[in-house]
């Protein structure tokens, strides 16, 4: 495979990952106008919000099967499309029924988006032989922080939930349609002849439990932040509503810079330590927003929350993505990356609720300290993170050597 062909899929995995990113933020951040349009009571927002994640788990975990037949980027190249079409339907529905099938679709479609864009992601990242993989996740930050503005422009100008959603859709589809011809299932080519078995053989869940508690604690910090930013600012520290809608803004664009900057990072320092830093930088934001004595302060801990909760995830795929191809090749390698999707989903659902129960129990100041402790523990998780020679290339020079593709050039 030339290197054209594998920019040339790199550059239109990183565009499906922004797309995803839009879709998802364009979702989550008109939750108040959907339950306006529809009528939903606040007794059952919960079960519309919660079915979401429950379903994107069902989604990732039938991707596994799905994936054993066919390509990744196939099961992209159509889940993708789903997703959009299924936001849309979420804008212009008409009734309770209508909206529940709509978000259950999208549910279903965005487990299997999730899942087997990072597939080819991890897939990608083995056959360069170097980490790609916070990119990716950078481009996935740049489209929530637009998806989050377009939403804005939206709610202040008064538009509908269809008006909002109709243009970005209209103009994402079919680019991200036509950018599909390009994915690359780099896993068929160099990088398996570069050092996995081929066998297809499953990773014993035992082995993949310190990275699935990983991802779990990471989306555990990353819902406390996008649920319980504004509350807190507002409601523990006193600012005003407007200043209340910062923290989160502030912690989408650290996340975008830390991990834009973060495959730099790898490359130079080895990911065990990228994961180490990123969990203590976590940790003492969090840290730091608990005792707070005021709004600066605060906002000082959730721009620490930014730089360091956006490492973790990208890493924790590309960690146990390389552990299930040297396990059982591409095949495993898919099927552990699958399984590790699903508890993204379990931190997501877990958060919130978390921090809502042991701030109304006790003091969300207090509440603040759980997500700490948590990214602490993965600081005791970091070696797993390594391959056998310590930093990121070190243990993988087989597969730096499928850097160089079949017409002798680098990649």
């Amino acid at each position: 495979m030339t290197d054209t062909r594998m920019r040339q899929g790199r550059a239109a995995l990183a565009f499906s990952f922004l797309v995803q990113g839009v879709a998802f933020a364009l979702l989550v951040t008109r939750i108040p106008a959907i339950q306006d349009r529809y009528g939903i009571s606040d007794a059952l927002l919960p079960a519309f919000l919660a079915a979401v994640p429950v379903l994107a788990g069902v989604g990732s975990v039938v991707t596994e099967r799905v994936v054993r037949r066919v390509a990744p980027s196939l099961v992209l190249r159509w889940a993708q499309p789903v997703v959009l079409l299924a936001l849309l339907a979420v804008g212009v529905g008409q009734g309770m029924i209508q909206v529940a099938l709509a978000l259950a679709v999208f549910g279903l479609a965005v487990g299997a988006l999730d899942a087997s864009m990072n597939m080819l992601g991890v897939s990608l990242q083995r056959a360069y032989g170097r980490s790609i993989m916070l990119g990716f996740h950078a481009a996935y930050s740049l489209g929530g922080i637009a998806g989050a503005s377009l939403a804005w422009l939206g709610a202040h100008g008064g538009w509908a939930l269809g008006v909002s959603y109709a243009p970005v859709v209209g103009v994402l589809l079919p680019l991200a349609l036509v950018g599909s011809r390009w994915y690359v299932d780099a896993a068929a080519g160099p990088a398996v002849e570069a050092g996995g078995t081929g066998s297809g053989r499953g990773v014993a869940f035992a082995v993949l439990l310190p990275f699935c508690l990983v991802m779990s604690f990471a989306y555990i910090g990353d819902s406390t932040v996008s649920n319980w930013s504004a509350k807190y600012l507002q409601d523990v520290l006193g600012s005003s509503e407007q200043t209340a809608t910062l923290p989160y803004n502030v912690y989408m664009v650290m996340t975008l810079l830390g991990r834009t900057l973060g495959d730099l990072g790898v490359r130079r320092f080895g990911a065990a330590a990228v994961v180490r830093a990123g969990a203590v930088l976590a940790a003492a934001g969090f840290a730091l927003v608990a005792g707070a004595p005021g709004v600066a302060a605060g906002m000082a801990g959730f721009t620490l929350l930014g730089l360091g909760l956006c490492v973790l995830v990208p890493q924790t795929f590309a960690a146990a993505g390389r552990i299930g191809f040297e396990k059982g090749g591409p095949a495993g390698s898919d099927a552990a990356v699958a399984r590790l999707n699903v508890f993204n989903y379990v931190g997501f659902l877990v958060g919130s609720p978390l921090v809502g129960v042991i701030g109304d129990a006790w003091s969300y100041r207090g509440a603040m300290l759980v997500p700490m402790v948590l990214v602490l523990v993965t600081v005791g998780y970091a070696r797993s993170f390594e391959g056998t020679g310590g930093r990121y290339g070190d243990g993988h020079e087989r597969a730096r050597a499928a850097d160089v593709g079949r017409d002798g050039h680098r990649l």
